[in-house]
């Protein structure tokens, strides 16, 4: 007898391939048949009637690291269909942990992924050091598939202590961290993750460890990688956030091809207003092509609800001379963005070439009011600020920080989306189908308070469905299940086929959608984030068990800790040829 047969749904496999009617046979946490199993018996039958079935969804970008220490669903990744997580990016691990260091990571975590002090403080116990003894927290105690790089930042740390930052490593440092590498590895990381951007600073303002390497320690760590089975790398560079320049993209390139290993890379936006952009930031797969390796671009396919305040550290505060004003007490910030030449001085540096990719944030027309404090604010909430502007006979960007000042910084910000025009639209779809990039980018378990793209997978399959309809369906499920999983080497996952692990979500094509954004209060601490609720989510398998069920987790914990060579096979940046060589 079968442990489930989900019958009669369109089966759309995640390689691409047409759709078809088809039952599925899952035992012991495997598909074990595709096809027509009216004569199989099962302890569970799902009719699946009229539903589309796909593999389990695959987030390749977020930071569950230290949610998952208290949050086992991953929410809300898991009830939009995703089964596999991928952690530990952007340089950022909690692992490996020097002895009473918890207080500085928890704080650099809080500064530059937008996690909750307070949870980070109340949610876990701290008390591991290895990368080993991390993931054994998580083993046999988490409801989705979750793998974790090793974060630069991390080990960097571990091994040099308060001098990883300000200083270079000597070689005696190089081969320690090297070596601390190589043992995360064995223990089962997926590989190495570093940051060199500008806008990663600790909780006391500094660059953060892995800034603070060379590019010789950066190739270095990427070797060691790639001396590893079943491992990729990831990076992020200042370019990332805007347009690449030249040395950027041979560094990327040049790491990934010393470790013959793929590298990845957060987040190519989309804007046609701004059209070299796109074309630029590829040509880092190209070069790498060139130097024998790979690196990809991930792409979000959909716009990710995202608000600001001035109380606490957001893009804004990244516009070039924007933080220097945003620093120091409430009251101190007040008194400076009350200061007419202040202001006049923001404007314009927001306005700047300098700004870059922020430029986008300065639309204050455009910006919705969200949640109010003050009375002098009470019922702007929902309205345009150039509404309110031309009601006071004030600026938009005046307007915007008077009503900022009155609640006292704590306004919630909405902008309203400047790259929704049908033209990025295009541009977005034709970036799908190139393999120079990949969807993902989510940032799950990140920016909590700020962003909510963990609900992708539901909002993009509604869009294919029954919205724009800019690509089919079978070739939305693959960008965002095989695809990804082919780039980490996730042994039998991203597809639909007998023997792969029965990781499959069953969606309703007459609903599948992702809720509204919204701030709720759940987090360890008594901490807030945004959440989405997911719409037409009949059930969600991990490995055979269901955890979740319409829209709702089971609190069911199938999940697998994903470790190197034995989860993962080895993907290489170069081709190989039918004799095996490279």
């Amino acid at each position: 007898m079968l442990d489930e047969i989900i019958r009669g749904g369109t089966v759309v496999d995640g390689t691409g391939a047409a759709s078809r009617t088809a039952d599925i046979g899952v035992k012991d946490g495997r598909i074990t048949a595709i096809g027509d199993l009216s004569d199989a018996e099962a302890a569970i039958v799902t009719d699946a009637t009229g539903m589309i079935v796909t593999p389990g969804i695959v987030d390749p970008h977020t930071h569950y690291d230290a949610q998952l220490l208290w949050d086992p669903t991953a929410s809300p990744s898991s009830i939009h269909g995703v089964t596999t997580v991928i952690g530990g990016n952007c340089g950022f691990t909690l692992a490996p942990l020097r002895p009473g260091d918890d207080d500085y990571l928890r704080k650099m975590m809080a500064k530059v992924e937008g996690m909750p002090l307070a949870a980070l403080e109340q949610g876990t116990t701290w008390d591991w050091e290895t990368f080993a003894e991390f993931l054994d927290r998580l083993d046999g105690k988490i409801s989705v598939n979750a793998g974790f790089l090793v974060g630069h930042c991390a080990i960097r740390r571990y091994v040099m202590g308060g001098e990883a930052v300000g200083n270079a490593a000597d070689a005696d440092d190089l081969e320690k961290i090297r070596a601390e590498l190589a043992t995360a590895i064995e223990a089962g990381a997926l590989g190495f993750s570093f940051t060199n951007s500008t806008s990663h600073s600790d909780g006391e303002g500094e660059a953060v460890a892995s800034r603070w390497a060379t590019p010789d320690e950066l190739m270095e760590l990427a070797a060691e990688t790639g001396r590893h089975e079943g491992t990729t790398l990831e990076g992020i560079v200042p370019g990332c956030l805007d347009q690449f320049d030249d040395d950027e993209i041979e560094l990327l390139g040049a790491m990934s091809a010393a470790a013959d290993r793929p590298m990845n890379w957060n987040v190519l936006t989309v804007d046609s207003r701004e059209p070299d952009r796109v074309p630029r930031q590829l040509q880092a797969f190209d070069r790498a092509t060139e130097l024998g390796g790979r690196v990809v671009a991930l792409t979000m396919p959909v716009q990710v609800p995202m608000n600001m305040s001035l109380a606490n550290f957001c893009g804004l505060w990244l516009i070039p001379g924007w933080g220097d004003v945003m620093q120091g007490d409430v009251a101190t910030r007040i008194a400076r963005l009350q200061d007419g030449d202040t202001r006049v001085r923001l404007l314009e540096l927001s306005k700047s070439p300098e700004a870059g990719v922020f430029r986008r944030l300065a639309d204050w027309d455009d910006y919705i009011v969200g949640d109010t404090f003050s009375a002098e604010n009470e019922g702007l909430s929902g309205r345009r600020v150039s509404d309110i502007a031309a009601e006071r006979n004030r600026s938009s960007f005046g307007t915007f920080l008077d009503i900022s000042i009155a609640d006292d910084l704590k306004t919630v910000w909405w902008p309203t989306p400047q790259d929704d025009d049908d033209e990025s639209w295009r541009m977005r779809a034709e970036l799908w189908n190139d393999d120079r990039a990949m969807i993902g980018g989510s940032d799950a378990g990140a920016h909590l308070d700020r962003m909510c793209g963990a609900p992708y997978p539901t909002r993009f399959l509604g869009d294919c469905l029954r919205g724009r309809q800019l690509t089919s369906v079978e070739n939305a499920v693959r960008l965002m299940t095989s695809a990804p999983a082919e780039l980490f080497g996730l042994k039998d996952r991203g597809v639909l086929r007998e023997g792969a692990c029965a990781d499959i979500a069953v969606f309703d094509p007459d609903a599948v959608d992702s809720g509204p954004a919204r701030l709720v209060t759940d987090l360890p601490g008594d901490s807030a984030r945004l959440v989405a609720d997911s719409i037409g989510v009949k059930r969600v398998l991990c490995n055979g068990v269901a955890i979740v069920e319409d829209g709702a987790p089971t609190g069911a914990i199938p999940g697998t800790l994903l470790r190197s060579g034995r989860d993962t096979h080895t993907v290489t940046a170069r081709p190989v040829t039918e004799g095996g060589a490279r």
